[in-house]
C-alpha cells in the first residue's frame, strides 16, 4: 500500500499534474507514521513510499539508457529502481526523526514531519553532488500562467514550499478523520483551505523589458545529434530559425545545449575540428555564426570546450559561449554542477572495464566551471548562466554578489524522455519565482520557454518542434528575500516547523 502510495504522490509531478492525488497519499503516509509502533517502523513507511515515488518520478531515466549502445535498454529501468532505493532514503529520514520526535517529546506530528522534510529535501539536493529533481513543492506548481502556491516560494525557498505541501496534507488527513466521525460540513470546510491553497488566482500580465530575444529550437533529436554527416544540415537548420527580422535591431540570439557541432576555439588537435561544419578552421566557423545573428546581435550558445595538456586532449568543458556579430568571443561560462555518468564517470578506473560507461556518448569526462556567475553583456544585459541540470538546484543559479538581469538555461532534453522535459522546465519556473529573475530556456527539442519573475511561461516552443520565439526579456524584480538569504531562510522555516510541533505538544500536555 505504502509503494502504492508514492506512485500516486508522483503523479502530482509534470506532465500529469494531479496534485490532489498527492495530497491525499501523503496523508496516507503521515497516518501510517502516525500509527507506527516505532520510529523505525516510520522509517520503513517512508522508505517503501519513497520507493514508489522516486521509480515513478524519475522513470525519464530509463530513456536516456536507449541511447547508449554499451548499455542495454532494460538496464535503465533497473538504474531507475536503483536510484529510488538510494532516494527513498531521505523520506525514511524525515518519517524516522518526525515519529521519533512525536514518541520523545509527544511532539505534534504534522509539523514535525513538515520541518523533517525540509531539512531531508535540502540534503538530498546536497549530499554526494546532490540529486535536486522534482522536491514536493513542484506540485504545488500551476499552469504556466497561474503559478499557483508557488508564489509563495519568494519568502520560503523550494524546500520550505515542500514542508508547506506536508503541512496542507495533514489538513486533508484531519478533514478525513472529520469526515468518519460524521462531521461531513467541517470536513468538507477544512479540505477547502488546501485546495483553494492550491488554485491561487491566475496571475495579471508582467511588464515588457527592454532587450530583444530570438530563442531558437532546432529540434535535433538525441538519435541524431552526434552523426557527423548530419552535422552541415544541422547548423544551416538552426541558422534559418536565427536570422534577424528587424536588421541592426539590439537582441540576445539564444541557442540551445548541444546544438552547435564546431569547437569555438583555436588550438585543438586537428582531427577534433575535421568532424565539424567548417572543418579546420574555428575563426571561419565564428565568422559564419557572426553574419548569421547579423549587427546588433549577440549570440549565446551552448557549445564544448576541450582541456588540451600539450598535445593530448586530457577533459572537456561544458560551456556557454558569448559571440558578436564580428565571430569575436566576448565571453563565456563553464558547467559547475555536472551530471554523474552523463557528463563524467565516477571512478572510471573501475566502473568503464566493467562496461559501465557514460549515458552520453564520448570518451572524454567533462570537468567543472567555478559556478554561478554573471556575465556583463553591456548592452545586452547581464547574463546569469546555467547550463541543463543544474537549473534544478533551488539556491545554486545565480551570482549573489553580482545579481543578473536574466538567467539563460540552454539545454539537451532530448534524452529525457516525454516526463523529464516538462519536469525540467517546471523546476526552471520555480527559480525564477524564488530568485525573482526572468529565465529563458533554450533546448534541443523541446519545452523552450520565455519564462518571467513571477514564473508565468510568457512564449514557449512545444516538444519535438522546430521553431523560435521572439520578443522582449521580461524584467526582473528586485531581489526577493529568498534571493538575498537563499536556503538559510528555507532552513529557518524548517526550525520554526519543529518548534511549533513541540509548542503544539505542550500546550496540549497543560491542558
Amino acid at each position: 500500500m505504502l509503494i502504492a502510495a508514492g506512485l500516486l504522490a508522483a503523479t502530482g509531478f509534470q506532465p500529469l499534474g494531479f496534485w490532489p492525488l498527492t495530497l491525499a497519499a501523503l496523508a496516507f503516509l503521515i497516518d501510517r507514521i502516525g500509527h507506527a509502533r516505532s520510529a523505525a517502523r516510520a522509517a520503513l513507511a517512508g522508505w517503501l513510499f519513497g520507493l514508489g515515488y522516486f521509480s515513478l518520478g524519475n522513470n525519464w531515466i530509463a530513456t536516456a539508457f536507449t541511447y547508449q549502445a554499451a548499455m542495454p535498454a532494460w538496464l535503465g529501468w533497473i538504474a531507475v529502481v536503483l536510484l529510488a532505493v538510494y532516494l527513498a532514503v531521505y523520506p525514511a529520514l524525515a518519517a524516522y526523526f518526525a515519529a521519533w520526535l512525536a514518541r520523545r517529546f509527544k511532539a505534534a506530528l504534522v509539523p514535525a514531519l513538515a520541518g523533517a522534510w525540509i531539512i531531508t529535501e535540502y540534503l538530498r539536493a546536497t549530499l554526494f553532488t546532490g540529486f535536486a529533481w522534482n522536491p514536493l513543492a513542484m506540485v504545488a506548481l500551476g499552469s504556466f500562467a497561474r503559478p499557483g502556491l508557488a508564489m509563495i516560494a519568494p519568502w520560503t525557498g523550494t524546500y520550505a514550499l515542500s514542508g508547506l505541501v506536508v503541512l496542507l496534507s495533514g489538513v486533508w488527513l484531519l478533514a478525513g478523520q472529520m469526515a468518519r466521525a460524521g462531521r461531513l460540513h467541517a470536513a468538507a470546510m477544512t479540505a477547502a483551505l488546501p485546495a483553494g491553497l492550491m488554485l491561487l488566482p491566475l496571475h495579471g500580465a508582467g511588464a515588457e523589458g527592454r532587450l530583444g530575444y530570438t530563442l531558437v529550437q532546432p529540434n535535433i533529436g538525441q538519435d541524431t545529434i552526434n552523426d557527423p554527416s548530419l552535422y552541415e544540415g544541422q547548423f544551416q537548420g538552426i541558422a534559418r530559425l536565427s536570422l534577424p527580422r528587424v536588421p541592426g535591431a539590439r537582441r540576445i540570439v539564444l541557442w540551445p545545449e548541444g546544438g552547435l557541432p564546431d569547437y569555438l576555439r583555436p588550438g585543438y588537435p586537428q582531427y577534433f575540428y575535421n568532424a565539424t561544419t567548417f572543418g579546420a578552421d574555428p575563426a571561419l566557423a565564428r565568422a559564419r555564426i557572426g553574419r548569421v545573428i547579423g549587427p546588433g546581435s549577440l549570440l549565446l550558445t551552448g557549445a564544448t570546450d576541450l582541456v588540451v595538456q600539450g598535445d593530448t586532449v586530457t577533459a572537456a568543458r561544458n560551456v556557454v559561449t558569448a559571440l558578436g556579430p564580428d565571430g569575436a568571443i566576448r565571453s563565456s561560462y563553464a558547467k559547475a554542477h555536472l551530471v554523474p555518468y552523463g557528463e563524467y564517470l565516477p571512478l572510471r578506473a573501475w566502473l568503464a572495464p566493467l562496461g559501465l560507461s557514460r549515458l552520453v556518448s564520448g570518451s572524454l569526462d567533462f570537468i567543472p566551471g567555478p559556478g554561478p556567475r554573471t556575465l556583463d553583456l553591456g548592452p545586452h544585459g547581464k547574463a546569469g548562466l546555467q547550463i541543463c541540470y543544474e537549473i534544478i538546484f533551488s539556491g545554486e543559479v545565480a551570482d549573489r554578489a553580482h545579481r543578473p538581469d536574466y538567467i539563460f538555461n540552454p539545454s539537451n532534453d532530448g534524452w529525457f524522455g516525454a516526463w523529464g522535459p516538462p519536469q525540467h522546465l517546471a523546476q526552471a519556473r520555480m527559480r525564477a519565482i524564488e530568485e525573482g529573475l526572468p529565465v529563458l530556456r533554450a533546448t534541443t527539442t523541446g519545452i523552450s520557454a520565455v519564462i518571467d519573475a513571477d514564473g508565468v511561461v510568457r512564449q514557449f516552443v512545444p516538444r519535438l518542434a522546430a521553431g523560435r520565439v521572439d520578443g522582449m526579456v521580461p524584467p526582473a524584480h528586485a531581489p526577493t528575500p529568498f534571493a538575498r538569504l537563499g536556503n538559510r531562510l528555507a532552513l529557518a522555516w524548517a526550525l520554526l516547523l519543529l518548534g511549533t510541533s513541540l509548542v503544539v505538544a505542550r500546550r496540549r500536555g497543560d491542558r
